[in-house]
């Protein structure tokens, strides 16, 4: 499959539809040097979507919903990357995100399907942008029932934010790279330290 907004971060997917929520938070711009933001215009916006719900439908094994964006839909769709982000981050204890689900999160539709093997699908409803979050949202509680989520998280360093799924056998990543984000993170505090020791003679 081909996830293009995570793909350009050099990370792999995470495992089965939760790449699609991964995807989605890897539109922002990030990394060094910063890639655009995937989400900027509604052209690429657009192009992100159709490559996403192209990949989401061969690791589904599902027909790819028909989502239409328009220019007005953009904006939501990055609102709602945003409160998924900081969402996340809340529910992985992080003190500065801690402010409560945001209200787009709250009242998103979605249907529950029987099919005719006898299992039950959930389905994104809504129109635009809703849609695309129904979906998202849809993976993030089939994660949470898999207990898959905790380990999509975003780089602690506040420049990147790049989400990765952390594969780690004690799930105790905190960097989408450790020798891009986690080495310059340690050169900071090893500075910091140095200059509080040296304030201290």
């Amino acid at each position: 499959m081909s996830w293009t907004a995570t793909a350009r971060y050099g990370l792999e997917p995470a495992p089965g539809g939760l790449a699609f929520v991964q995807d989605l938070l890897n539109t922002l711009s990030a990394g060094k040097p910063r890639e655009p933001d995937l989400l900027q215009t509604a052209e690429g916006a657009r192009a992100w979507l159709d490559q996403a719900l192209q990949s989401w439908s061969g690791v589904s094994h599902r027909p790819a919903p028909g989502i239409e964006l328009t220019a007005e839909d953009v904006q939501g769709l990055r609102d709602f990357r945003h409160d998924l982000g900081q969402s996340l981050h809340a529910q992985l204890g992080d003190p500065a995100t801690e402010t409560g689900p945001a209200a787009s999160l709250m009242t998103l539709p979605t249907a529950l399907r029987l099919d005719e093997h006898g299992a039950v699908h959930a389905e994104p409803r809504g129109t635009g942008w809703r849609q695309v979050a129904s979906l998202a949202l849809i993976e993030v509680y089939q994660a949470q029932c898999t207990d898959t989520l905790r380990r999509l998280k975003s780089c602690r360093n506040t420049r990147c934010l790049t989400a990765f799924y952390d594969r780690s056998r004690n799930n105790s990543g905190v960097w989408h790279d450790v020798h891009v984000c986690g080495n310059a993170a340690n050169l900071r505090n090893y500075r910091a330290r140095k200059r509080a020791g040296a304030d201290q003679v």
